[in-house]
């Protein structure tokens, strides 16, 4: 296909008519392949299942499928799934979906391969970010096509957030309330617009009286400066308990509080998951995961999270999000939480995976420019805006590394400061291997922030050899942290034993005298804190491994110790 001559089964269609509300085009799926035949008869099973929602474009070269994006682009349309064969001349499937991803970098990649080129497909997830592969022929598509593509496609979908139809969000892009919205809707997958009054003239027009930031619904609705609450309320997310009590309460819903969710509504629990900010935890602000099973292309924490929500609530697990909970109160072998604004939950069983946060930047000025270009985590509705920056990253471990590799493909250049001598020591090994082949990383080993700049937003850091004390100051609007890791666990103080830096002990890692006075006969079970009935799982637990899948481990085998423990009451 091209876009002067478009294949015969799928048309380009001509660019709409000017409307104040024009109909949001199709999302593309694009299925490239240099035999005819073969491009026939995936465009037919393709057309077969995702017609209704996609549009099918096809294309018998790598080039003409090149073409063919690129006046996609200039009309302000979407790809989501890009199908190439491997073996094409000229221009072979790795090559044409690596400079595609320049086009659209949010679309799924997928290679079509026959069963002898299998390594070269996996050579291209590892070194070209190609997201799956599959080999031909397949028969029928029911059983290893579509279970693929719909996959990849809900994988995308997830992330998608189209122009129109969603929320509007009208405000300052450095503004730090303008700011927690929007992550706030992205790390919630709600699909929002941004309009910044500095760029944007429409935005002048959407503003009206209200104080800034103001949010427009769909339906009409307008809020001026509103809190992340009185948003949720809008969007009519779950803030309210249908029960006063339930057998298992989790707080906290990142990879360990979620996996504990599924497996204890799936084994007959009444299940009530409680998370202040966002499903996924700080995992769920990781811009990919390559390490976790069964992901052999990785796969992002917002697509981590998405999928153990609809997961838990398959198996009927009650969702309370944002809600924070503030203190927990014991009477007997009863728990209680009190949520913030709200009354208490009960329960048999608590479950703490509350998780950490990442620590400030000891730097000078570092306060007045947290959410003005200094953020925490990996902020990615932020990334549309590095465009033609250079973003800097201060850490050394995977969630700074995965961070680096999201950001080199929309950024100038990436520059991580680490303060250690080498960044082998606390990230894993592929990361490192990625980040040095990447031609637009840079790694500066050895140096740390002294201090950021700026008048309205952050303009400028100043930098440390730190062997040498030497000092730099570069122009710098993006500066993101991912320092330190700092237990949420303040609300527990004096009811559940902490250690001097906040981690919660359990089982026989419980300190000495707490051991001594432990209530009851047995012993506490490996994930019980000093409080019979209520575990400890994930980063907040002291001596954990810092891993998402070490989480997910600790929260699903936990649930075998909250049966021993309910058995007993």
């Amino acid at each position: 296909m091209s876009p002067d001559h478009p294949a015969p089964d799928q048309p380009m269609p001509d660019p709409p008519a000017p409307a104040l509300q024009a109909p949001v085009p199709k999302p593309v799926l694009m299925v490239v392949d240099d035999d005819a035949e073969v491009l026939r008869a995936v465009s037919r099973d393709l057309r077969q299942r995702y017609a209704e929602t996609y549009r099918i474009v096809r294309a018998g070269s790598g080039q003409e499928a090149l073409n063919a994006l690129e006046e996609l682009k200039r009309r302000g349309d979407t790809v989501a799934l890009l199908l190439s064969d491997q073996r094409m001349p000229h221009l072979n499937g790795v090559e044409f979906l690596t400079r595609a991803s320049r086009l659209f970098p949010d679309a799924r990649r997928a290679l079509l391969t026959a069963y002898a080129d299998t390594d070269a497909a996996i050579r291209a997830i590892n070194e070209s970010r190609v997201h799956y592969y599959l080999t031909k022929p397949w028969d029928p598509p029911q059983e290893e096509l579509y279970p693929v593509i719909d996959d990849l496609l809900a994988d995308w979908q997830g992330e998608y957030k189209p122009g129109y139809g969603g929320v509007k969000v009208v405000g300052d892009r450095w503004s730090p309330e303008a700011h927690g919205l929007r992550d706030f809707l992205a790390r919630n997958g709600v699909p929002y617009t941004f309009y910044d009054l500095e760029t944007q003239p429409e935005a002048a027009t959407l503003r009206g009286d209200e104080p800034l930031p103001v949010v427009l619904f769909p339906g009409g609705e307008r809020l001026g400066a509103p809190s992340i609450q009185a948003l949720a309320t809008q969007l009519g997310l779950g803030l309210s308990a249908t029960r006063p009590f339930y057998d298992l309460a989790i707080v906290g819903a990142g990879p360990a509080g979620l996996a504990a969710a599924v497996y204890g509504a799936s084994e007959g629990l009444q299940t009530v998951l409680i998370e202040q900010e966002a499903p996924g935890g700080q995992a769920g602000t990781s811009s990919r995961i390559e390490n976790y099973l069964g992901f052999p292309a990785g796969l992002s924490g917002g697509d981590l999270a998405r999928r153990g929500v609809a997961q838990a609530q398959k198996f009927g697990v009650e969702l309370l999000s944002p809600r924070k909970v503030t203190a927990l109160r014991l009477d007997g072998q009863y728990r209680y939480l009190q949520l913030a604004g709200g009354p208490e939950i009960g329960c048999h069983a608590l479950v703490l995976a509350t998780g950490v946060s990442w620590q400030t930047l000891p730097a000078e000025g570092a306060d007045r420019f947290s959410g003005r270009g200094l953020y925490y985590g990996a902020a990615r509705s932020e990334a549309v805006n590095c465009g033609d920056q250079e973003v800097y990253i201060v850490g050394a471990g995977n969630s700074a590394g995965q961070a680096a590799m999201y950001f080199s493909g929309y950024a100038v250049r990436v520059v991580m400061l680490i303060r250690g001598a080498s960044v082998e020591a606390k990230m894993s090994q592929y990361l490192v291997e990625q980040l040095k082949q990447t031609p637009n990383i840079e790694l500066r080993l050895g140096t740390e922030v002294l201090a950021c700049h700026g008048e309205q937003h952050l303009e400028r850091l100043t930098l440390q050899d730190r062997e040498s004390g030497e000092t730099q100051e570069v122009a710098a609007n993006f500066l993101f942290c991912f320092i330190g890791a700092a237990p949420r666990t303040d609300w527990l103080a004096g009811l559940v034993a902490r250690d001097a830096h906040g981690f919660v002990p359990t089982g026989d890692d419980l300190p000495k005298d707490t051991l001594q006075s432990w209530p009851l006969k047995r012993r506490p079970y490996p994930l019980e804190t000093s409080v019979p009935g209520v575990f400890a799982v994930g980063d907040l637990r002291a001596s954990s491994v810092k891993r998402v899948a070490s989480a997910v481990g600790e929260g699903s085998v936990t649930v075998s110790f909250v049966h021993q423990h309910l058995a007993s009451l």
